[in-house]
C-alpha cells in the first residue's frame, strides 16, 4: 500500500466513466501536480465517448489540464448510463489498462456518487488497482449526493481560474447546461477551501492508504 505523499508522485492514473468527469472533479489537482512535476507520466482511461465529438473535447481538455506531462489518453465506447449492465466488459478494460501502468496515485469517482456509472467504476478500482493509493473525486450535479470528503487538496487562485477557463474552452457541448458555469465550479472549490482553511480546494474520498513507514518483519 502506498502512502499519501503527493510530492513523490511520478505516475498518475486518471479514470472516468464520461468525458469531462476528470477535469470537473479533479482538474485543479491535476493542473497543480503537472505544473509542479514536469514530465509527470499521466495515463487516462475514459469508458465512454469514443467516436463522438465528446472524444475530441476530452483529448484536447486533458492535454490542457496536463501541461508538460507524458500523457496518454484512452477513450472507449460504453453507452452512457449502462455500466451496471457492462460490468464484465468494464472489468476487462480496466484490467487491460492496469497492465500498461504502475501509478503512485489513482484518481477516480467515488462510491457514494448517485450516478451509476461513476459509482460502479469506483467500486471496480480496488479490485484491479489492489496496491495503489486511490482517491475519489466529487462531481456536483442535480442529484443530492454530495458528502463531506475527508481529504482536501488546496488550490491556488490561479489554478481555480485556469480550471474554470479550460472547462469552458474545451467542453463547448456542455456550456449550455444550467449547472456548467463559473459559479458552480468556483463555489464548490470555495466551500472545500473554507473547510481546508484556505481560499480554494478540491475534495476527495479515501479508498485506503497506509500511514507511516513500512514495518520490516523478522
Amino acid at each position: 500500500m502506498r502512502a499519501l505523499l503527493p510530492e513523490t508522485v511520478d505516475e498518475l492514473v486518471l479514470l472516468a466513466a464520461h468525458c469531462d468527469d476528470i477535469p470537473i472533479g479533479a482538474g485543479g489537482t491535476v493542473l497543480t501536480l503537472c505544473r509542479a512535476r514536469p514530465g509527470l507520466r499521466v495515463r487516462a482511461l475514459v469508458l465512454s465517448g469514443a467516436g463522438t465529438p465528446r472524444e475530441a473535447e476530452e483529448r484536447a481538455a486533458l492535454a490542457a489540464f496536463c501541461p508538460g506531462a507524458d500523457l496518454a489518453v484512452t477513450v472507449l465506447d460504453m453507452p452512457d448510463g449502462r455500466l451496471p449492465t457492462h460490468w464484465e466488459w468494464a472489468k476487462e478494460q480496466l484490467e487491460a489498462f492496469r497492465r500498461t501502468c504502475e501509478p503512485d496515485l489513482v484518481l477516480v469517482g467515488h462510491r457514494g456518487d448517485d450516478h451509476q456509472d461513476h459509482r460502479e467504476l469506483a467500486k471496480l478500482v480496488p479490485t484491479v488497482f489492489r496496491d495503489h493509493l486511490a482517491l475519489g473525486y466529487e462531481i456536483l450535479k442535480a442529484e443530492p449526493d454530495l458528502a463531506q470528503p475527508p481529504l482536501l487538496w488546496p488550490l491556488s487562485d490561479e489554478v481555480v481560474t485556469d480550471k474554470v477557463r479550460l472547462l469552458h474552452e474545451h467542453y463547448p457541448s456542455q456550456v449550455a447546461r444550467a449547472w456548467f458555469d463559473e459559479e458552480t465550479f468556483r463555489g464548490l472549490a470555495r466551500v472545500r477551501g473554507v473547510q481546508a482553511g484556505v481560499r480554494y480546494a478540491e475534495g476527495f474520498h479515501l479508498t485506503r492508504a497506509r500511514l507511516g513507514a513500512p514495518v520490516r518483519s523478522g
